[in-house]
């Protein structure tokens, strides 16, 4: 896999449907590895040969397949300024999971939110009335909240794109990369390489305070001590905070920095200048920096931080430039797995359907960015990689989990 980008397009296509038959193939019979394993699954039917209805105005409804089985994908197809790409972009992801089944029980409705709250309400609300059994989407946060309104209302379970845990129970399931999980995977790696005193250099935004919560919590779990945390307001220089980190000096052996991409440079820029050494202290963060602005920033070679494993989406994003002759949005994928599952799991309905053990199965499903699983509150939990930034790439330093 980690040389699908040499990949030709066929053999790309084949591992792509390969990862949703994996999907799948958790349902039926246990294989050794903890995931599920049929010897008789069917081959995957050619794209070309799904039936697709177009998509003819904003707010109106599109197809794709024939089965009997409903299944909803509200995406912000649409917004104040004519086309949202990346809307299109889940759109496109799902008319490719579709593409990867024999023979799939279910027809996907696919309904524009219109980029809006009230859009979510509105598409959710024809979704249900159309049938839908289940609901994929939507994407931003105040359209999640909307379509969980409604979607509970009538007793019908919502897999959600948003990152913002506070939308999740209630028959709402975020399929996102959490900052949760991002940071619990690199202090559990770092507290194993003997990292046991670590400071926190963190926004002062909502993605700071989730991901300060979550460095607290992994660090007591660990038994690290954390010796100082330091806020950094939005737009606010850096200078003072990184001083404050540089002074601490040998008492600290790592640095958490859950920055966004746009703020590393300015925040390793200032760590420098306060003589903060990088190379005695391991600096960590989390999957926002799989990013090139990151990964070219000099202060930060060596760096480390967890993400996905890059293989699934390289060959996924061949597929889908070869498709529609354009690169995904890197949110794609959370479309192309959300709608491979929801096939899979009505080809082994069995009487559960979309129900809560069937969704939250313990052993989790292995989708394009490697293994997840849905708890009980609705938040995942996923199996990530740890990365090292090297001279502007990465260079994979623990591989995901192969199971939970």
């Amino acid at each position: 896999m980690g040389a699908s980008l040499t990949f030709s397009t066929k053999v790309g296509e084949c591992a792509l449907r390969a990862l949703a038959c994996a999907l799948a193939l958790t349902l039926a019979g246990c294989g050794p590895s903890g995931f599920r394993r049929s010897a008789s699954a069917a081959p995957p039917t050619p794209s070309s040969a799904i039936e697709t209805t177009p998509l003819a105005a904003a707010g109106d409804t599109s197809r794709i397949g024939t089965g009997p089985i409903k299944i909803a994908l509200i995406a912000p197809l649409t917004g104040p300024n004519g086309e949202n790409a990346v809307g299109v972009s889940l759109r496109n992801a799902a008319e490719l999971a579709v593409a990867a089944f024999d023979s799939s029980p279910a027809t996907l409705i696919v309904k524009d939110d219109r980029s809006s709250p009230a859009g979510a309400k509105a598409a959710t609300q024809a979704a249900i009335a159309d049938g839908a059994e289940l609901i994929l989407g939507p994407l931003f946060a105040a359209n999640v909240r909307e379509t969980k309104t409604v979607a509970r209302a009538a007793g019908k379970p919502v897999i959600a794109f948003s990152t913002d845990p506070a939308l999740a129970g209630h028959g709402v399931y975020l399929l996102s990369f959490l900052v949760e999980s991002y940071v619990d995977r690199i202090v559990d790696f770092a507290a194993a390489r003997g990292k046991r005193s670590m400071a926190a250099l963190i926004p002062d935004s909502d993605y700071g305070r989730l991901a300060q919560a979550a460095f607290m919590t992994a660090a007591a779990r660990n038994n690290v001590r954390v010796v100082a945390v330091e806020r950094r307001r939005a737009g606010a220089s850096a200078e003072e905070a990184a001083q404050r980190i540089a002074s601490l000096g040998a008492e600290i052996d790592a640095l958490f920095i859950p920055e966004q991409a746009e703020a590393m440079a300015e925040v390793s820029q200032a760590l420098a200048r306060a003589g903060f050494d990088g190379r005695r202290v391991q600096i960590l963060g989390t999957g926002v920096w799989n990013d090139a602005r990151v990964l070219k920033i000099r202060a930060l070679q060596g760096a480390w931080f967890a993400a996905p494993d890059n293989a699934g989406f390289n060959t996924f994003a061949m597929s889908y430039r070869e498709r529609f002759g354009a690169d995904p949005s890197r949110v794609a994928t959370l479309a192309y797995d959300a709608v491979a599952l929801s096939i899979a799991l009505a080809r082994q309905r069995q009487g559960e359907g979309f129900s809560p053990g069937a969704l939250e199965g313990e052993s989790g499903f292995n989708g394009t960015d490697g293994l997840f699983r849905f708890r009980a509150d609705g938040l995942n939990e996923r199996g990530l990689t740890v990365q090292m930034v090297d001279q502007g790439t990465t260079t994979l330093i623990s591989p995901a989990p192969r199971s939970f």
